[in-house]
């Protein structure tokens, strides 16, 4: 199920960072830019003729050992988890990124640097939703003796658990970790954990050339005793950095995603194919309902004037609350404007002498504004839409005689049988009332 629980953030200014690639040993600087809404996140390889770049999705995820790297044409940029779970983490959904080279800074191992970065330039709210994929129904990815699974989880938000055993006789002991995922526990328990490998690995690794420049400094290397020439950060360093690659490769979702994933010894192609499976869970539910959308009286300016209005809603005076729409966005997002003028009925007796718009009649002007974004999204034919909740309601200011109410609506999910919403109310720029509406659709008469 999609929904919207948060507004999408970009960068509040652009900031760089250079360092050396892990793998390839090439020295790299990148610049982070911010980005429109509904952007996502895109590489633009400067170093190469015509600057070509690459979304951060996950059908632009090539095979690449032991990292994950996007390619588009020419544009190939490798090792972005650390990039994307710095990014995710910290939930800056639109930004362009600037690379020089085939692979992003390894730095020390961790995404601690990314996260200072967008620290030191703060992050700002954008006038767009943030979708995201709350499971209703568990997803599950087998690889030999790894395992991931994504469940439903019991509040809105994502929480990671991964459980490490690399066996008895692993340097690295058998270890877990759970977080809780928000900027703040992201930043404090797992951003600064760092990419580990056994000894013998990493001499394999430089037997074929990869990893000259990266040093016992730059990485957790564990031999026959423990840590080489290092220090841990955390106990369980290890499963946490395993969370951290988790919330790289989950960004290549497109979305937030809202449930419980536990691994055992996955990676990072692991990681990708369940990316995979939701996508294509997302993209089956949007097939259900192929009617096309109804076609909706609007103006050439992308208005609604009241004529229009009347022939979508079955309100009539004086319980028509909504004037005109201003803006519409089919199954996503309406903006409509009620004027509230001293002869409404409600104000002979709310209250004589001092009229105040009752707190019911706003929200009730929400939800006709919602009814107009339900019928742009699915066939209403002989069907309303009836409140069926509504919940999170809030009150902010008294609205008198001579306001003008701006309605927003945004969609939270439309199906051919329900719909839910987020709305609120303004008048000028002070927030007068908002609410959370879920609606029903029943048969009923058509509108006379």
């Amino acid at each position: 199920m999609l929904v919207s629980k948060r507004a999408q953030r970009t960068l509040a200014r652009e900031a760089e960072v250079g360092g050396v690639g892990f793998f390839l040993g090439a020295d790299v600087r990148m610049r982070f830019l911010p980005a429109e809404p509904d952007a996502g996140v895109r590489f633009v390889r400067t170093d190469l003729p015509g600057r070509p770049s690459v979304a951060a999705r996950i059908d632009h995820v090539v095979p690449a050992q032991r990292r994950t790297a996007v390619q588009d044409g020419p544009a190939r940029v490798e090792m972005i988890e650390h990039v994307m779970a710095a990014l995710s983490g910290m939930q800056v959904d639109n930004c362009t990124v600037e690379i020089d080279a085939a692979e992003c800074p390894g730095l020390d191992g961790s995404s601690r640097a990314y996260v200072e970065l967008i620290d030191s330039v703060g992050v700002v709210d954008q006038d767009r939703p943030r979708r995201a994929l709350a499971l209703e129904r568990s997803f599950v990815v087998r690889e030999g003796d790894a395992v991931l699974a994504a469940h439903p989880g019991g509040s809105d938000g994502l929480t990671l658990s991964y459980h490490l055993d690399y066996g008895p006789s692993s340097p690295i002991g058998s270890q877990g970790f759970l977080l809780a995922m928000t900027p703040e526990t992201f930043r404090d328990q797992v951003s600064a954990c760092r990419t580990f490998l056994l000894e013998q690995e990493a001499k394999a690794l430089r037997a074929m050339g990869i990893g000259l420049r990266t040093t016992e400094a730059d990485v957790l290397l564990f031999g026959p005793d423990g840590v080489v020439g290092n220090r841990l950060r955390f106990a369980d360093e290890c499963a946490r950095h395993k969370v951290l690659d988790m919330v790289g490769d989950l960004a290549l979702l497109g979305m937030d995603l809202h449930g419980f994933v536990v691994a055992h010894r996955s990676g990072h192609h692991t990681n990708a194919t369940l990316v995979r499976k939701l996508i294509q869970a997302v993209e089956k539910d949007a097939g259900r309902d192929d009617r096309p959308r109804p076609q909706l009286p609007v103006r050439p300016d992308g208005t609604i004037d009241i004529h229009g209005i009347l022939d979508i809603l079955p309100h009539r005076y004086p319980m028509l609350l909504l004037d005109r729409v201003l803006e519409l966005e089919p199954a996503r997002r309406v903006v409509g404007v009620k004027n509230v003028t001293f002869n409404e009925p409600f104000f002979q007796g709310h209250w004589p002498g001092r009229p105040i718009m009752p707190g019911v009649l706003i929200i009730e002007a929400m939800a006709q504004a919602a009814g107009v974004l339900i019928a742009s999204s699915v066939s209403r034919t002989g069907r309303a839409a009836v409140i069926a909740s509504i919940d999170d309601v809030k009150l902010r200011r008294p609205v008198v005689p001579g306001d003008q109410l701006r309605i927003e609506v945004d969609a939270l999910k439309i199906k051919p049988a329900s719909a839910s919403v987020t709305a609120a109310a303004r008048v000028d720029d002070a927030l007068a009332a908002q609410a959370r509406i879920r609606f029903v659709l029943i048969d009923a008469a058509p509108a006379a």
